[in-house]
């Protein structure tokens, strides 16, 4: 707490006490045991408290966390919110026909089934589109986040299902929190993402089609190292490293990819 006071009043900024004890516990749980070693190495590129600060998350709210994967934002978040908040994790259907789904499931489930004390009041739901679309209770959740995962809802012609299903679950003045590997605006956009990029401008058409409204951007996770245009897309950056030891130091150096921080509002 006093290190984060302190860096606040070197940077010449000011914050509530109710502000400062929010940074404080986001802070905690960022440091907080519950994380791997690996995943707190990858926190340079991934920026957490920045992020989830400019998502204006608070520790009292009900949040989603959308597509959690295998569950780098979700040991943050669920540490953060289990004593004055809730966390809604909308994963894969264990009916899922594609064999990567159901063995990611079982992965999240067995961690979350590890440490009661982090994840018990984390609450499972499915999302599985088209039959499965129901993230939470309708109109009852402050923050909905997803990480990296338009490029996939586009893959499968997906995308403007959850939007829609995101749209709905949100509270009116409820915030949309995206980050999503960011394409150069170039190039047209594939409307399939096949290498993994996706513009801003084409996230933003799908939120605002949805219904929601543009609320701002942050450069937090840029990285103009990132020239997006790799043999195996994004996928060829880490932590994928998907040519395994081919020019493996030349894009450890460049890190993980530039993504655009993006945030919509409800209406109310």
């Amino acid at each position: 707490m006093k290190n984060i006071l302190l860096a606040l009043l070197l940077a010449g900024s000011f914050l509530s006490p109710q502000a400062l004890a929010q940074s404080d516990a986001l802070h905690q749980a960022i440091a907080g045991k519950q994380r791997s070693i690996a995943h707190k190495q990858r926190d340079k590129y991934r920026h957490p408290q920045q992020t989830l600060e400019f998502f204006e998350v608070k520790n009292n709210m009900t949040v989603v966390e959308v597509w959690p994967g295998e569950g780098w934002y979700t040991e943050i978040l669920a540490s953060y919110l289990k004593d004055q908040g809730k966390l809604y994790a909308a994963h894969f259907s264990p009916d899922a026909d594609q064999p990567y789904f159901k063995k990611n499931l079982q992965e999240f489930v067995k961690k979350i089934k590890s440490q009661p004390k982090v994840y018990g009041k984390l609450e499972l739901t499915v999302l599985q589109p088209p039959k499965f679309l129901q993230i939470a209770p309708e109109t009852s959740v402050d923050r909905i986040l997803t990480f990296r995962n338009v490029h996939n809802w586009m893959k499968n012609d997906q995308a403007a299902a959850v939007f829609n299903a995101m749209y709905k679950a949100l509270k009116p003045g409820g915030i949309l929190g995206v980050v999503e590997h960011r394409n150069s605006t170039l190039k047209p956009q594939d409307p399939k993402a096949a290498f993994g990029y996706v513009t801003e401008d084409y996230v933003i058409a799908l939120a605002r089609n949805a219904g929601f409204e543009f609320l701002g951007k942050s450069e937090i996770n840029a990285n103009s190292k990132d020239t997006k245009d790799y043999p195996e897309g994004v996928w060829t950056l880490p932590p994928t490293l998907k040519l395994k030891d081919k020019d493996r130091k030349k894009y450890l150096e460049i890190g993980e990819s530039e993504r655009m921080t993006i945030k919509f509002i409800k209406p109310r």
